[in-house]
């Protein structure tokens, strides 16, 4: 795969746990009968890129936890999926399966505190997070 196959296939996949996230946005949103803000939206992708670093790096946190967050940043970085990047939406799917699996991992072992703790965007974004990863929350 060339250089420019694996930056399209790693841009696919974050747009589609993009609008995955905002899918989970807007649901939770609507339940609460509250509004989405637009620059929620954006941030989403981005803020849950600062957390994954930032969990990854937080000595506090377990050996393990850090160890799968490294590996799923080598998985989504690496052009050999378990599912290949060329077939259309599938292809990108399993990315996005991948993050969730391993963020309930994560908040398994760490907790859901410590995603809190390094979340670096809004509290509507924390809360589409988190129920990604299984974990029922409401903004405060």
């Amino acid at each position: 795969m060339s250089t420019w196959g694996i930056v399209a296939a790693v841009v696919g996949g974050l747009v589609l746990l993009w609008l995955v996230l905002v899918v989970v946005l807007w649901l939770a949103a609507r339940r609460e009968s509250r509004d989405v803000d637009l620059r929620d939206l954006v941030r989403l992708v981005p803020d849950l890129v600062r957390l994954v670093h930032r969990l990854a790096r937080d000595p506090a946190l377990p050996r393990g936890v850090r160890i799968r967050l490294g590996a799923l940043l080598v998985y989504l970085a690496l052009p050999i999926d378990l599912v290949p990047d060329v077939i259309p939406v599938v292809g990108y799917a399993d990315d996005v399966v991948v993050v969730a699996l391993v963020l309930r991992s994560v908040v398994r072992h760490a907790g859901a505190d410590a995603i809190e703790q390094h979340w670096p965007g809004s509290d509507a974004g924390l809360v589409a997070v988190l129920r990604l990863a299984g974990v029922r929350r409401e903004v405060a």
